[in-house]
């Protein structure tokens, strides 16, 4: 996508806040690709309008934006409901400022991003708005075309929504990788016995391949199933792969700890983790559709504050 170049204060604005607005679009949207469409799209509307009323450029931007994420919510629903296999969001690649406050990481996290997919798109909007980025009630009844007190009462129903589904753990960022390198390096030499110690009794792999690959159509679950999956994973071909010609990149992806699947040519998969209070992994999220691989093969490191 061609971004606008500022020339003029109004350019200006859009640039100052366009971070800001792909970060709400990513998050209500689960999609790099289509999160960058809407802002585009808000791009093409703040070109067009009278902005000379406009007192708060963020507030109306954000307003724009969080119409046509949820527009878009909506249209898209049936389709991810129809996906062949486990639907998972798009991921992205995150730079180290993303993990800085535990809030703003946890908030792009596949597991968490999974959860806001259950909320109605009103829900999620109202939700991103105010636990993420601290907009206030009234700021957010303007946004979604609500009154305030509609909007505190969504508030309390998606958050309650959301805790009950992704209780907060203490967030150890050292500890977190420290797992995730040990899974790498037993996975890659087919160490079973380190790999079950590193899983929870009740880990959950989910495989998207969008029908484009082949991948597991059910979640994969349970300590030694998960387990033996991936010991196999540094002796096995996959997708075409080798594992002699396949290269595997520890990063930050979605603001933790994260793999990415290189082949000789192209990006193969990206693998995120969820952790249980002990610090186990509980979750496994492997996306290797290729539609979906898009922004980390081009290498992007999304700010998403």
């Amino acid at each position: 996508m061609t971004r606008p170049q500022p020339t003029d204060p109004d350019q200006l604005a859009f640039q100052q806040y366009r971070t800001l607005l792909f970060s709400v679009a990513y998050r209500l949207l689960g999609s790099a690709a289509d999160a960058e469409d809407v802002v585009q799209d808000a791009w093409l509307k703040w070109s067009a309008a009278d902005r000379s009323g406009v007192a708060d450029p963020r507030a109306y931007l954000t307003r724009i934006v969080s119409n046509l994420a949820m527009e878009q919510l909506r249209s898209t629903r049936h389709r991810r409901e129809s996906y062949v296999g486990p639907w998972l969001p798009e991921p992205v690649l995150t730079g180290p400022d993303a993990a800085d406050g535990a809030v703003a990481a946890d908030s792009v996290s596949t597991a968490l991003l999974l959860v806001l997919e259950t909320l109605s798109p009103l829900e999620r909007a109202v939700f991103v708005l105010k636990e993420v980025f601290a907009f206030s009630h009234a700021e957010i009844a303007q946004a979604v075309d609500r009154s305030e007190a509609a909007v505190r009462q969504t508030a309390h129903r998606a958050r309650e929504h959301v805790r009950a589904r992704r209780p907060r753990f203490p967030a150890d960022r050292a500890r977190r990788r420290d797992v995730t390198e040990r899974f790498l390096a037993a996975a890659t030499g087919g160490d079973l016995n380190t790999l079950m110690e590193l899983l929870s009794p009740e880990v959950t792999l989910w495989t998207d391949g969008g029908g484009k690959v082949r991948q597991a159509l059910k979640p994969v679950v349970g300590q030694e199933t998960v387990a033996r999956w991936f010991a196999a994973l540094g002796s096995a071909t996959y997708q075409g792969v080798g594992p002699d010609r396949m290269r595997t990149e520890l990063t930050s992806v979605n603001g933790g700890p994260g793999l990415v699947f290189h082949g000789p040519d192209r990006v193969i998969a990206t693998m995120t983790f969820d952790f249980d209070p002990a610090g186990r992994i509980c979750a496994i999220h492997n996306v290797a559709n290729p539609d979906k691989l898009r922004a980390v093969a081009d290498g992007t490191r999304h700010r998403l504050s």
